[in-house]
């Protein structure tokens, strides 16, 4: 880790993050003209994101814990290779198999960039771990709000093969990649400083236990998002009558809050706590997500702005927070946690899209409200800076 925050290359990372998200954004934007275009059911739509969530979920934590012990400062740029490939496979796939090919790619390049691009950031967050984690993850989130403008702007009026103009935005990607690879070399061949001591003495079963409470929050969080940014489109047009185009609006507006609630969740963890945040941002949006089903159209629109906002200050607070209560092993965490988010958020889109054909896409957002109380469980989480500061003043006297 870098003695100052080194903002130029948090600010790569944050960029590429952006490209990477904006890409896989396009294509989930792009779901109603596959829909249409191929005569696909809400459960192949599902499908298609399982696809792309699975290969990154299960890969993730897998490239984190292999470049725990063999760092890989050019990984990026071959993961990011990866999904420029995918991009130009979904601008040709004219069939529902081809299509799970071409995502499943674009989820193979996520799984190499996400665990490394986190390890990078605490490198070079200078000790602002969370200000440095939310700088990487907004730009990802904001990558994800550019998806359905650029999909509404060109995907839907120009067609399927449009995509492909897309594969240049990872072309620029792997070239930032490159200049992040060559700063990240350097710093291993830097001489190691002594190994910092552990930031707390939690026995291994509250460790393991604590990281189930995350777990279960993870469930909680990811679940609720897939069923707002997979089948939000979906759900406008039917309940409020709405066209494509409108509806593509609404969801940038979610995703645009989703952007500034990371933005903010980390710097406001590095000052009150991961733990305050996490509990406040989880559990406190359960009344808006209760309302969301019963209201109309523009306070429906104000109702999902808050509730992306509270939810994803969640996330740079609760990876900082596991790096924390498991440290030295940074790739391993940050995989397992960006891993376990796009399965979650995959096997949630997947049955919901299973439950929609079934009961209605309505039905389905009535029962999803429900599961933000899951974050009654974060008054489990140990506070880990409080711990933390004991024992300082324990070790001094």
């Amino acid at each position: 880790m870098t003695e100052r925050t080194v903002f130029g290359v948090l600010g790569a990372i944050s960029f590429s993050h952006f490209l990477n998200d904006t890409m896989q954004s396009l294509m989930i934007a792009s779901y109603p003209l596959f829909k249409s275009g191929l005569g696909l059911t809400f459960a192949q739509i599902g499908l298609i994101t399982l696809a792309f969530q699975f290969t990154a979920s299960l890969l993730q934590p897998v490239v984190g814990f292999y470049t725990d012990r063999h760092p890989k400062p050019f990984s990026l740029v071959l993961g990011m290779g990866c999904t420029l490939s995918g991009m130009l496979a979904l601008s040709l796939a004219s069939t529902f198999p081809m299509l799970l090919l071409a995502a499943a790619l674009v989820g193979t390049g996520s799984s190499v960039f996400h665990p490394e691009a986190s390890r990078i950031a605490r490198m070079a967050s200078g000790g602002r771990h969370g200000l440095a984690q939310s700088i990487f993850q907004v730009g990802g989130n904001a990558g994800s709000a550019a998806g359905p403008l650029l999909a509404a702007w060109i995907v839907l009026p120009n067609g399927q093969r449009s995509l492909a103009l897309f594969s240049l935005i990872a072309l620029l990607a792997m070239i930032v990649l490159t200049g992040v690879g060559v700063w990240y070399r350097n710093q291993h061949r830097k001489p190691k400083p002594a190994s910092p001591t552990a930031a707390h003495t939690l026995p291994r079963g509250r460790v393991m236990a604590t990281l189930g409470v995350l777990l279960a929050l993870m469930f909680s969080k990811f679940f609720y998002l897939a069923s707002i940014s997979s089948y939000l489109i979906f759900y406008l047009i039917q309940h409020y009558g709405i066209d494509i185009r409108t509806a593509q609006y609404h969801l940038f507006y979610f995703l645009f809050a989703v952007a500034a609630g990371t933005l903010l969740g980390g710097p406001i963890g590095d000052r009150i706590g991961r733990k305050q945040v996490i509990w406040l941002s989880i559990l406190g949006v359960a009344p808006f997500t209760l309302a969301l089903p019963y209201v109309g159209l523009g306070a429906s629109a104000v109702l999902t702005l808050i509730i992306g906002f509270m939810l994803a200050s969640a996330f740079p607070a609760m990876v900082v927070y596991a790096q924390e209560l498991v440290p030295g092993r940074i790739g391993t965490i940050s995989g397992l946690f960006f891993g376990l988010a796009f399965g979650l958020a995959g096997i949630g889109a997947a049955l919901m899209g299973q439950l929609a054909d079934h009961w209605g896409i309505e039905t389905v957002y009535r029962l999803c409200s429900f599961l933000p109380l899951i974050g009654l469980l974060a008054v489990l989480l140990p506070d880990l800076r409080r711990k933390q500061t004991a024992e300082m003043v324990g070790t001094s006297a």
